[in-house]
């Protein structure tokens, strides 16, 4: 009876094991979420840093899915205190911290925003494209001629 007892326990334990699991969601300046036309989470890169731990077994990645769904592959999440960090192509990274116990797997759902493309700049007075650009390294001085 012990016997089974023991292993029933490990069983259920072996399937509690710790991870980190969330949702990425693109969203606007207004932190309005992008329609799928728009944007898509798929792709964005989850690190998951262990702050606690040797270098070696430091980190885990993982990409979000379709749906903007991650999770930590199985046995890769020790226990520790972890820094999350999603980054996605035009949005501006976002970082979470999240302590993991030994049977723990917290959620961590992030928002990302879209990074506002720049605006050109041009030069007051400038007749044309080569005249807007200014680029310091190529300005030739030459010394006065006698």
């Amino acid at each position: 009876m012990k016997l089974f007892l023991a292993l029933f326990l490990a069983a259920i334990l072996s399937g509690c094991a710790s991870g980190i699991s969330g949702t990425v969601r693109l969203v606007d300046a207004n932190n309005k979420p992008l329609p799928a036309n728009v944007a898509t989470p798929e792709g964005a890169v989850v690190n998951m840093i262990n702050t606690t731990t040797a270098v070696e077994s430091a980190s885990h990645s993982v990409s979000t899915k379709a749906d903007g769904k991650y999770e930590s592959a199985k046995d890769m999440i020790k226990p520790g205190k972890y820094k999350v960090e999603v980054t996605h192509l035009g949005f501006q990274t976002e970082t979470r911290s999240v302590e993991v116990g030994q049977f723990s797997s917290p959620t961590v759902d992030v928002d990302l925003k879209r990074i506002q493309e720049g605006r050109r700049k041009t030069i007051k007075g400038s007749r044309s494209d080569e005249d807007m650009i200014v680029n310091p390294g190529e300005v030739n001085i030459q010394p006065p001629s006698m």
